[in-house]
């Protein structure tokens, strides 16, 4: 029976034949809805999704479902819980989109200062408006802050400092080995900039970041964008700043933003001079969908012939590991087993397992991270097995 991928979102037409050309049976409705998602995925093997949110629901009715794909970076459309639970896969295709934000990013800071839209808006309502727009401040020698230094920051600051900005970051720090948000040092950045640009995950550190405290720091008439995720600002803050500060902020996504593709929109950042809103187009170019694409199949193809699972997103990054032990064998039916046999009359959990083998395929290595220490008993026992070369345990 052949792999069913359901491709949720659109896809570039030549990449739906590289998955067809893999011999899976895909399945390409690309204007289903958060709603319509349950029943759809219920037989799928494989579902890809961009912007379409993998609810609970769609996650708990599917019979199949061992691996989701996010065909951009963010995941915050998946219900990662729900998905841990079932033991599937969620994927992402991190970086293929870098560029084509950071053009967009890069694109709303140059509208910004030099008024492009209401340009264009005044033309064709038959209005010239020379002197009013005249009154751009130019990028030359500006001062950048970008917010999250990651693979879109990066393309960022390489465009600011062709255009001889001067490029601040503040990025993610890591205290042992967990990520977080370190934002301790804002009202020192914040003060320092012309133009702010963001570019951080939605997590619950950077939901509701941009509030009020952060833009008292901000200067007057600063430029601030977001292309990132609408939940880090505070719109009603944001609002009070324009007003008080004169803030300009440009975006590629806002609060209540619309889940299809076309229709009516509404929001409070609506008809306010101060700002302009792109439909959230930050990664649709034709160059960054076909990286993702690419990408895409990549996964797919070493998930289907190999089992590995690139960009493997909700792997526990913590365990409750403290030994590991390593089996030296050979490579013959029942050595494995036995001593997990072992393991398991000792009710010990093995958390992680890896065996590889050696040139030649007549040895192999198993390495297995255990939660609580194997006994000297078992130890003497898995090596009196003549098949076992050595065993090696030790605390980490």
């Amino acid at each position: 029976m052949k792999i069913k991928v359901l491709v949720a979102d659109k896809f570039p037409d030549k990449y739906i034949q590289q998955m067809k050309d893999l011999d899976l049976d895909v399945i390409y409705q690309p204007k289903l809805g958060e709603k319509d998602l349950p029943e759809a995925a219920k037989e799928a093997d494989i579902l890809v999704v961009r912007s379409t949110i993998v609810n609970e629901e769609t996650i708990n009715t599917s019979k199949s479902l061992n691996l989701i794909i996010r065909a951009g970076s963010g995941v915050n459309n998946i219900n990662i819980s729900a998905a841990n639970k079932k033991g599937i896969y969620v994927t992402n295709c991190p970086g293929m989109n870098a560029v084509a934000v950071a053009e967009l990013a890069f694109g709303l800071m140059i509208s910004l200062d030099r008024f492009i839209p209401d340009n264009v808006s005044d033309f064709n309502k038959s209005v010239w408006s020379k002197d009013k727009y005249s009154k751009g401040k130019g990028l030359k020698g500006k001062t950048l802050g970008l917010i999250g230094v990651g693979n879109i920051g990066k393309e960022v600051a390489k465009r600011a400092l062709a255009f001889q900005m001067n490029v601040y970051g503040k990025d993610i720090a890591r205290i042992e080995g967990v990520q977080i948000k370190d934002f301790s040092e804002m009202d020192q950045l914040l003060p320092l900039c012309d133009v702010v640009s963001i570019h951080l995950p939605a997590t619950p550190q950077t939901k509701g970041l941009f509030n009020k405290q952060m833009f008292s720091f901000m200067k007057n008439g600063a430029y601030l964008i977001n292309t990132s995720r609408q939940d880090i600002i505070n719109e009603d803050d944001l609002l009070g700043a324009i007003k008080e500060k004169n803030i300009r902020y440009a975006c590629d996504v806002f609060k209540g933003e619309p889940e299809a593709k076309s229709g009516e929109v509404t929001s409070k950042l609506q008809n306010n001079p101060n700002i302009y809103v792109t439909h959230h187009i930050g990664a649709s170019t034709e160059q960054a969908q076909d990286a993702v694409a690419e990408e895409t199949i990549n996964i797919i193809n070493h998930y289907i012939h190999s089992g590995v699972i690139d960009h493997w997103v909700n792997r526990a990054k913590i365990t409750d590991v403290h030994f590991q032990l390593v089996v030296k064998h050979y490579d013959k039916p029942g050595v494995l087993a036995g001593v997990l046999d072992l393991l398991r009359a000792g009710d010990i959990n093995v958390e992680e397992i890896e065996n590889v083998i050696f040139d030649g395929g007549v040895a192999a290595s198993c390495t297995m991270k255990l939660k609580n220490a194997a006994s000297a008993d078992m130890l003497k026992k898995m090596s009196e097995n003549k098949n076992v070369i050595s065993v090696s345990h030790v605390e980490i």
